[in-house]
């Protein structure tokens, strides 16, 4: 889902469901904020940069290293951003944070992640509402959020699925 406001806010929201697993076996994965590169597969690197750990204004460091393929160096580019812990309700399994100081483009953006209960498993929203990107369209930033929730999604399930077999 994807739509432009008045006032040129980008805003949308990606959904994965986890047909075997339930919301509470979920939500400590994701409300663990400095470890969200175990699940993201286009992401490098998540470390914790200050704050108190799962406390609003906790400020995370994430990056991903893109090697050039047509240097012959092999010279790399780092995309970086800082996300800031705006709220974490372990109760209703949501979390909100915004980029600060990035290379990625990214302006005025604030997101919120959910996990929802639901009959069968469970389901994980993403939603965001951000300034325009220049280089970038709204379709394109909503693509790259709805297949890296899947991705994220299935590398969850997978985990969660390894835990209880071992168990």
């Amino acid at each position: 889902m994807a739509e432009e406001t008045k006032n040129s806010k980008w805003e949308g929201k990606a959904t994965a469901e986890l047909k075997t697993t339930k919301a509470d076996q979920v939500w400590p994965l994701l409300e663990d904020f400095c470890n969200i590169h175990k699940w993201l597969p286009t992401l490098d690197t998540c470390h914790y940069v200050q704050g108190v750990h799962g406390q609003p204004g906790l400020v995370r460091y994430c990056a991903t290293i893109i090697k050039s393929s047509s240097s012959p160096s092999n010279e790399v580019d780092v995309k970086w951003c800082h996300e800031k812990l705006v709220s974490l309700d372990p109760v209703e399994r949501c979390l909100r944070y915004e980029i600060g100081e990035n290379n990625l483009g990214f302006t005025g953006y604030v997101a919120e992640m959910k996990v929802v209960e639901m009959d069968v498993g469970c389901m994980v929203e993403w939603r965001f509402v951000a300034d325009p990107m220049e280089g970038m369209g709204l379709e394109d930033l909503c693509c790259y959020m709805e297949s890296s929730l899947k991705a994220m999604a299935e590398r969850m399930e997978k985990e969660l699925q390894g835990a209880t077999a071992t168990s």
